[in-house]
């Protein structure tokens, strides 16, 4: 069964090809990283001028023009999809309670500038004064909860933009 890889050319078109097509190609090596590639009688020059093997991205020159590419494979994409890839952070805008308690105090307000690890607010469960601080660098948008609220675990208390 042949695997199949997710191409972006230029962050602008995608497409899917199989391994088999890549393996019946007719592609020469001319040189170190150049290439003579026919593709449907078609004759191209291509070279490799840079690549990035952990960020799998590509700068090809193919009779003269330069192409910018991405080759993914199916592990590639579901770990993309799991939320898990390398060197990238999820955006985080919603704060929400990890656990049921009581809110002690709040931090901030609407519209002030925060940096990753601010104390936004300090939650009290089961004794403990728990310190929930800014994943990232933001502006506070919504306060959900005040001083002396009890709240829910998942309740929504701080949205950042």
């Amino acid at each position: 069964m042949s695997k199949n890889y997710l191409v972006k050319v230029n962050d602008i078109s995608e497409f899917s090809i199989s391994e088999d097509k890549v393996i019946s190609a007719d592609i020469i090596s001319s040189d170190d990283f150049k290439f003579h590639v026919i593709h449907e009688n078609i004759s191209y020059k291509a070279a490799i001028i840079d690549s990035s093997f952990n960020q799998k991205s590509y700068k090809v020159k193919v009779n003269n023009n330069i192409y910018n590419i991405n080759i993914f494979n199916e592990l590639d994409s579901l770990i993309k999809d799991m939320g898990f890839e390398v060197g990238l952070t999820k955006v985080i805008n919603n704060i929400k309670a990890p656990m049921p308690g009581l809110i002690l105090e709040v931090n901030v307000k609407n519209g002030q500038e925060v940096k990753e690890d601010d104390a936004l607010l300090i939650l009290e469960a089961m004794k403990m004064e728990n310190v929930l601080t800014a994943p990232r660098d933001g502006i506070i948008k919504s306060i959900s909860a005040s001083k002396g609220d009890a709240v829910e675990k998942n309740q929504l208390l701080i949205t950042l933009q």
